[in-house]
């Protein structure tokens, strides 16, 4: 379960997935600006997007979440201006995101789909 209101960051060049808790909080650091004992969630891809790390601080230390799904890959959100390396989205987002569902394609929805 995600806590509301919590902030969370997308980290948009891929990493190491082998990296863990020292390694992806200077990540945090470097790329994002922030420091990783904050509170906020911070979502890291390999480099073929079939697996992601979430690295998070719950008040008494750091942890890590790990997912791989069987089929597909995780769908990046798009940034905000061109160029950037981080993205920040709410918690609908990001269950999205966890679930595997594609953040960008919008189906449309027919008039026949709806009779």
């Amino acid at each position: 379960m995600i806590p509301r209101g919590v902030e969370i960051f997308v980290g948009l060049e891929p990493i190491d997935l082998r990296w863990s808790f020292d390694r992806l909080a200077g990540i945090v650091a470097d790329r994002i600006g922030r420091e990783a004992r904050t509170g906020a969630l911070f979502v890291f891809f390999g480099k073929r997007r079939e697996a992601l790390k979430v690295l998070f601080f719950d008040g008494t230390g750091m942890c890590q979440f790990y997912k791989r799904l069987d089929r597909g890959v995780f769908r990046l959100p798009e940034p905000l201006a061109v160029g950037s390396t981080t993205v920040s989205i709410d918690e609908r987002v990001l269950d999205d995101l966890l679930d595997g569902i594609d953040l960008q394609t919008k189906v449309p929805v027919s008039r026949e789909r709806l009779n």
